[in-house]
């Protein structure tokens, strides 16, 4: 049982019955489909290294890019393949917002299916800027990661960002990061969109910032946490993955402010199906499983 004293709002119930990502029931019952429109990140995280294939099996990777048109249309398809689907969601291969592409394939997407959830995935950077944008294209779930919000712990998760033409490192970046991340969900839930926060839970770095993040993205509108195990990789191979333990210790710290999602996949930005039952992404994208090697979400 839940150890956190929240009453869930009608918006948070609701969704976690149709968009398999919010939650557990719906994860074996309900489909997604991932719309790879997104070629470009504005942040780097020490443990991100984005790619492009058609071999392995993690978020940020995709065989191709897609034109926003091109993504909308293949929503059709996606239906025909698994009429279950009740989300078009793009979550990369890179930022969402970096460019205008996702933006523009939701607003698309919503003419041709208005019945569909939408979802977005963002590092949050710019998703102030372009909440009222997102709403009015009709996107009513995001989710944002958030790795700290302790400027003195993200440094060491994220190396540097890039503002408008500006590139920031350390500190510095790790605080306008962080902001705006935190103004970007508010405005969000605000509008009436519902937030899940996924952490990549990093031993040594995070693993006693957990609770901190929980109660502060509560406290700006937040509903939902997806704890994600660091897989270790890039700038932070050197670094174990966290055990058993430590990720009880790390859910449990977070379920005190928030409910927390146990049914992630790890889905590529390419994705198609019901992530707890069926996978036909080989036969919308024609990719390969290879063994996991990412852990942003």
């Amino acid at each position: 049982m839940a150890c956190f004293d929240v009453k869930l709002d009608t918006r948070f119930e609701k969704i976690s019955t149709l968009h398999p990502c919010f939650g557990g029931k719906a994860n074996m019952t309900r489909g997604r489909v991932h719309l790879p429109v997104s070629p470009a990140c504005n942040i780097q995280c020490r443990f991100c290294k984005r790619t492009f294939n058609k071999s392995e099996q993690r978020p940020g990777v995709t065989g191709e890019l897609l034109s926003p048109q091109a993504a909308a249309e293949l929503v059709d398809k996606a239906l025909e393949l698994c009429p279950e689907i009740t989300v078009a969601g793009i979550a990369g291969p890179g930022d969402t917002l970096a460019t205008p592409h996702a933006l523009k394939t939701f607003q698309y997407v919503h003419e041709r299916h208005p019945e569909l959830i939408l979802c977005l995935s963002t590092n949050g950077l710019l998703l102030e800027r372009y909440a009222d944008a997102l709403y009015e294209a009709g996107v009513r779930t995001v989710t944002v990661t958030v790795n700290a919000v302790d400027p003195t712990v993200l440094k060491d998760i994220c190396s540097g960002i890039v503002l408008d033409g500006q590139k920031y490192e350390g500190e510095e970046a790790a605080r306008i990061l962080i902001a705006a991340q935190l103004r970007g969900i508010k405005k969000m839930s605000d509008l009436g969109a519902v937030i899940k926060i996924n952490i990549v839970l990093i031993p040594g770095i995070n693993q006693h910032h957990i609770g901190e993040i929980a109660e502060t993205v509560k406290a700006h509108g937040a509903s939902l946490i997806n704890i994600i195990p660091l897989i270790p990789q890039h700038e932070l191979s050197h670094l174990p993955a966290p055990n058993c333990h430590e990720l009880m210790e790390a859910r449990s710290a977070a379920e005190l402010y928030l409910p927390v999602f146990r049914h992630c996949q790890h889905c590529r930005a390419d994705a198609c199906g019901i992530p707890g039952k069926q996978d036909l992404a080989d036969l919308l994208y024609a990719t390969r499983n290879i063994p996991e090697t990412f852990s942003h979400g």
